[in-house]
């Protein structure tokens, strides 16, 4: 099986963290990883989007065309790549920063506030990690404690002040319906 997943936002949003998070669970695991990410110049608030391929096969190419899920940050980026989420894809936005939902019919989307839900938890900065939560309960990808395991074991010492307003995070994204 192989998962085409393209994370979009603005610089700053925690983009190519979260996925160098799903790229490196996946490591664990003995899968076939891709991580790509593409960013503008701005150091802060430009465009930012990762591709993460996961794959029990090789992966001939990063380059995703038709991602198959779609974790959109905020409206500029749910407009520019919804439209070439693959048939029977899904989508998961931040709700808090897109206003409108997907019009198409032949894909799942999901929408989670999770800009408010980090704000009212006293988490700023942690939308990227309340996604990959929500990710983790939609899509079944992982387990949420191997997840979990692999996610905290790759937060360097220098960060380890953020381990716990992460596994909050983490697990109001994966209990948020």
């Amino acid at each position: 099986m192989t998962s085409r997943i393209l994370i979009a936002g603005f610089g700053g949003q925690g983009i190519l963290f979260a996925g160098k998070q799903l790229a490196g669970c996946a490591m664990h695991k003995g899968r076939h990883v891709s991580w790509l990410p593409s960013y503008g110049p701005e150091m802060r608030g430009g465009s930012a989007s990762c591709s993460v391929i996961i794959s029990d096969k090789e992966i001939g190419s990063p380059i995703i065309s038709q991602p198959d899920i779609l974790i959109a940050f905020n409206y500029p980026s749910f407009l520019r790549f919804e439209p070439s989420v693959s048939e029977g894809g899904l989508i998961l936005a931040n709700s808090s920063l897109i206003g409108s939902k997907s019009e198409r019919d032949d894909i799942s989307a999901h929408y989670i506030p999770a800009t408010e839900i980090a704000t009212a938890e006293g988490l700023d900065g942690s939308v990227n990690v309340i996604m990959l939560g929500y990710l983790l309960y939609v899509t079944r990808l992982f387990d949420y404690d191997e997840f979990i395991g692999s996610f905290l074991s790759g937060i360097p010492a220098s960060k380890s002040a953020l381990i716990e307003g992460n596994k909050k995070a983490l697990r109001l994204g994966y209990e948020y319906r």
